[in-house]
């Protein structure tokens, strides 16, 4: 057997495509334009890069892009003071603090500063509590991405097994909500589970994001199950820099249904995601009927 590869870049063009047009429909019958901010402080590289991406591929989809780059240095008072000012904007409709944060700063007090109906990346406690009950919230982009590719390729994920192996509160725990609110059977796992092979052998659905490079080999994989790798690890191979996931690609598509490759798989999700929650944020600020197939 050999693997189909869900391919992620082909998806989120298509995701983007469906929210430049829901934009564009908004615009057109409202006079509407979804706003995105996103706050930069310091000079990450990676996230210098992301933001880029992001304020890029927002303006593409036809929604305005604010991006605030502040330094390294900055006060948690003058972080706080813009945040409420981007809550108070009536044309921001998505905030989101690019992480991580200078160590001065607390990540938890600053995300939990953000309206949680602008909470485009779904981390703020009253979202994480919504999503855990059941409620209607703002869904962690890349769950939400994850859950879009699973809809896509089984259509119903009615009864299945799903293992998600890691606990993290960005994609761990919230993927195995949304999975837990697609009737699945929910295990989750991690690095310290006992008899790991076995728990995730017995998975018609894997989501690896753990964070270990290559830590998930073939011979873990149930014959025909769906791979869904989230880990982006740099590694030296060869002399060579390569990226890959938390799983061994090679060996477990040989045993897999399907898996997404990396890169070119969950990754590209993330952002067309974000953008989807923008609009998703846009619709509901103005009493409007939610698009349709772009959330959980």
């Amino acid at each position: 057997m050999v693997a189909q590869v869900i391919d992620g870049k082909a998806f989120a063009a298509k995701l983007r495509a469906q929210v430049a047009e829901q934009v564009a429909t908004l615009k057109e019958a409202h006079g509407i334009t979804p706003g995105l901010a996103v706050v930069l402080v310091g000079e990450d590289p990676a996230s210098q890069v992301y933001v880029r991406s992001k304020g890029k591929q927002t303006l593409e989809v036809g929604m305005n892009s604010y991006e605030h780059k502040l330094d390294a240095s900055t006060s948690e008072e003058d972080l706080l003071a813009l945040i409420d000012r981007l809550n108070n904007d009536p044309e921001v409709h998505g905030i989101l603090v690019q992480l991580p944060l200078p160590k001065h700063l607390n990540e938890d007090l600053v995300i939990n500063a953000i309206d949680p109906a602008k909470d485009v990346d779904g981390f703020h406690i009253s979202n994480v509590g919504l999503l855990g009950t059941g409620q209607k919230s703002m869904v962690p982009c890349t769950p939400l991405g994850c859950l879009m590719m699973l809809r896509d390729h089984h259509g119903s994920l009615s009864g299945m097994d799903a293992v998600v192996i890691g606990r993290s509160n960005i994609v761990g725990k919230p993927m195995a909500q949304l999975l837990l609110g697609d009737s699945c059977t929910v295990t989750i796992a991690h690095s310290r589970t006992k008899n790991l092979a076995e728990v995730v052998r017995r998975a018609d659905i894997v989501v690896a994001a753990v964070g270990r490079p290559e830590m998930v080999p073939g011979d873990w994989i149930k014959p025909g199950a769906t791979v869904i790798d989230v880990g982006i690890n740099r590694i030296e191979r060869d002399g060579k820099t390569k990226l890959v996931g938390d799983v061994d690609y090679d060996s477990c598509a040989e045993v897999a249904g399907a898996i997404t490759p990396v890169p070119g798989g969950v990754g590209p999700m993330t952002i067309a995601c974000l953008l989807a929650n923008t609009l998703t944020a846009c619709t509901r600020a103005n009493n409007l009927p939610e698009p349709n197939g772009l959330t959980a």
